[in-house]
């Protein structure tokens, strides 16, 4: 049996136009309502500062149309930057490009007409599914002056090009799309696309604060390399310094894969904005050079190549009912992903791997109602991935088919771990006769 993943996305329509001076500054507003659309809404943060000038814009994508999550993780980095963040409420997995297409046009039309926004510093950025919407947008769009993709690279069988937007690219280190988006980005190197590729120490997930704060201050140096605004030395050299500690702790640390990311990082950065780019190109020679670094990226080729044959065992365990075998596997891949050694990532990444795999299954058994088979694989994804919302909501499904006491218990996980779709709890035909219903919904907010 194969099971084929398709990720498609999209989000709503809105036209409105109130003043900027209607909206509440450094604070996140969760629910913005389209007057030309009241099924459609979104987050919206403006920055402390407030909108009395243009001021640019990024459209953050959650996978799961959770607009005011990524608002609430950087609303801070926009007071430093003085961005404007809007979150889709509707853009979600599961919509197809048409329904992309027709609230970016909508959507961003009406953030216009409610806000001062700077035209030529336009960005979208976005989390898993939600970094294709954001990529697509990007492509479609030449009104985009640079995407941030967190987690997931573009769009399905785009090939790497001469884009007309800058590019970055953010990867947990244990993030299971890790090794495509790499991929990726050295293929951007070809390019002249304006490209940069962010590591972080975390797994499928938005990136902390901190990470993305390299990613916005990129925006800002792009913007000056394409003179869209003037060139801030002191911005410039804050930056360098920073950089270089960064790289002095990776060096004297032994981390020398981490140091290579840094002066690889700062270059993408800097050429063609500053001479000083020179002193990083000189420190990438050494390092890559150094045999320590030779030995450690040695070894990262040796682990990758044991991950891809392990996911190879993997798959060939998949139709066998075999639960021992995946209780020790996963319960010996949660051990090895919170050792803290070199290995870790890689144990985080074969996690997601599997987390991917048992939704698969888990959702084309719930589609085609056999239900024992679901059972079995919805067990495996929440042993897998307890913390995943989709695969509580699962549980409840299945509950509510075999007639358990556990369905709103399971809701109740969900929502706990971050399931947020009430359109869809309450068109889910399992859940019509549940009476606590409301109060669960409530709980969304």
């Amino acid at each position: 049996m194969k099971i084929y993943l398709i990720l498609m996305f999209s989000i709503g329509a809105c036209v409105n136009k109130p003043s900027a001076a209607s909206f509440e500054t450094g604070k996140v507003i969760d629910t913005v309502i389209c007057k030309n659309d009241a099924t459609q809404s979104y987050a919206l943060y403006v920055p402390s500062k407030g909108n009395k000038e243009v001021l640019p814009v990024i459209y953050l994508f959650d996978p799961h149309a959770d607009g005011k999550l990524p608002l609430n993780k950087y609303k801070s980095l926009a007071d430093t930057y003085g961005y404007i963040l809007v979150g889709s409420n509707n853009s979600k997995n599961g919509n197809d490009w048409s329904a992309t297409e027709n609230i970016w046009n909508n959507l961003s039309a009406d953030v216009q007409s409610r806000l001062k926004i700077d035209s030529n510093r336009i960005y979208t950025g976005g989390f898993s599914g939600g970094a294709k919407v954001a990529g697509y947008i990007a492509l479609k769009y030449p009104v985009i002056k640079g995407v941030i993709v967190n987690g997931a690279g573009m769009p399905d069988g785009t090939s790497p090009a001469d884009f007309n937007f800058s590019y970055t690219a953010i990867a947990g280190e244990g993030d299971l799309n890790l090794t495509d988006i790499v991929a990726f980005s050295k293929a951007l190197v070809n390019t002249q696309t304006r490209q940069h590729l962010i590591f972080f120490d975390g797994k499928h997930e938005w990136a902390p604060d901190s990470t993305m704060n390299l990613a916005f201050a990129g925006l800002q140096l792009d913007a000056m390399q394409k003179n869209i605004i003037p060139k801030n030395e002191k911005f410039i050299n804050d930056y360098i310094e920073k950089s270089k500690e960064r790289l002095d702790t990776f060096y004297h640390a032994k981390k020398m894969i981490k140091a290579v990311q840094e002066c690889t990082l700062s270059i993408s950065f800097l050429d063609g904005l500053t001479d000083k780019a020179t002193r990083f190109h000189e420190n990438l020679t050494s390092l890559t050079n150094d045999p320590l670094y030779k030995t450690q990226d040695k070894m990262q080729e040796q682990l990758l190549s044991v991950e891809q044959n392990t996911k190879v065992t993997y798959s060939q365990h998949f139709e066998q009912a075999d639960m021992p075998y995946w209780v020790k596997t996963i319960d010996h891949l949660k051990a090895g992903a919170t050792a803290k050694t070199t290995e870790s990532p890689m144990y985080q990444r074969l996690l997601a791997y599997l987390s991917l795999a048992f939704y698969s299954y888990s959702n084309h058994f719930i589609t085609g109602n056999a239900n024992p088979e679901a059972r079995y694989f919805v067990e495996l994804y929440k042993l897998a991935d307890a913390t995943n919302s989709e695969a509580w909501y699962f549980s409840a499904i299945l509950d509510a088919r075999e007639g358990r006491s556990d369905t709103e218990k399971d809701l109740l996980k969900a929502v706990e771990n971050g399931f947020r779709d009430k359109n869809r709890l309450k068109q889910q035909s399992e859940f019509q006769g549940i009476p606590d219903l409301t109060s669960i919904e409530n709980k969304m907010n």
